[in-house]
């Protein structure tokens, strides 16, 4: 009976089932497999013990963590900069997708699709070359400040300053991709609402308002949702390189990702630097369970679970 049963089920999703499989193999041995290694987090790991039998010591890791004013500085530093990417990038990436809508040339909506995602494909090491080009001493910005008689500003010791950077080239590398989905979502919207609106004399302006946004919401909840989920995930090429892991600037840069790596790079201790993973994923956990449980409270069709 039960053979049979799966008989019926492979044979009406069999090939769903087999498209599925290689994320499915990615997932168990790339996502859930390693959430053994939390085991780290909780002892004083050594190379010749291994995992198993290192001693373990409880909670010595957290508490060295959260004792330090290091704790304070990287969860404020993740959570503010991965709170305007989210929000900037989110607006702007709505306005060119609404935009890329109006084009009527498909010549020129291609160009500019393709401009607009192409920082995308860029590494971040490459971009951080060009940021340095820009910001050294003797770099373009400071010499169009000098031409305009403003005093050269010391970019790469100038804390103050990099928030808004970093902020400007997320928007700059991620917009064009997110748009793009954005697109994708407004394209797959049955004209016929728009002739309808049209006939009403509604403006293109009461278009967007009133049929645009309301029918591609599910997918802003969903992307933005998707976003909290890693907003304690920091993207760890960008605050490495672009900023060219300058002391100078931790006070405004230095996020969860990058004390791990230094820990360990430095110290050398892999049970601090767990600590603080495993710290990273629950926080990032909770921020998505209370977004969603907000979302299905105001409209529950919207909810992702």
């Amino acid at each position: 009976m039960v053979y049979m049963r799966w008989r019926k089920l492979w044979r009406m999703n069999g090939p769903l089932m087999l498209m599925a499989l290689p994320g499915t193999m990615f997932l168990l041995l790339f996502k859930y497999l390693p959430m053994g290694g939390i085991i780290i987090a909780f002892k004083d790991y050594n190379f010749s013990d291994g995992i198993l039998g290192s001693k373990l010591v409880g909670l010595k890791n957290f508490e060295f963590l959260f004792s330090s004013q290091d704790a304070w500085r990287i969860t404020y530093n993740t959570l503010s900069l991965n709170t305007m990417f989210i929000l900037f990038g989110t607006l702007l990436s709505l306005i060119l997708a609404l935009a890329m809508n109006e084009l009527r040339s498909k010549w020129f909506h291609s160009v500019i699709q393709s401009a607009l995602f192409l920082p995308y494909l860029l590494s971040w090491v490459l971009v951080g070359y060009f940021v340095f080009a820009l910001l050294t001493t003797n770099g373009l910005i400071n010499q169009m400040l000098n031409a305009l008689g403003i005093e050269p500003v010391s970019w790469y010791s100038s804390p103050q300053y990099w928030p808004a950077i970093l902020v400007i080239l997320s928007i700059w590398k991620g917009a064009g991709y997110t748009s793009i989905i954005y697109l994708a979502s407004i394209l797959g919207i049955n004209s016929e609402y728009y002739e309808a609106a049209r006939i009403d004399g509604a403006t293109r302006l009461q278009q967007i308002r009133y049929i645009t946004i309301p029918l591609i919401r599910p997918v802003i909840i969903m992307m933005t949702l998707i976003s909290l989920g890693h907003i304690f995930h920091s993207d760890f090429g960008m605050f490495y390189n672009v900023t060219r892991n300058a002391g100078a600037l931790y006070p405004t840069t230095d996020v969860i990702d990058t004390y791990v790596f230094r820990t360990f790079r430095t110290l050398g201790d892999v049970g601090i630097s767990s600590a603080a993973g495993f710290y990273q994923a629950v926080v990032g956990l909770l921020l998505v369970w209370l977004s969603n449980y907000a979302v299905r409270k105001i409209d529950n069709e919207n909810a992702i679970f």
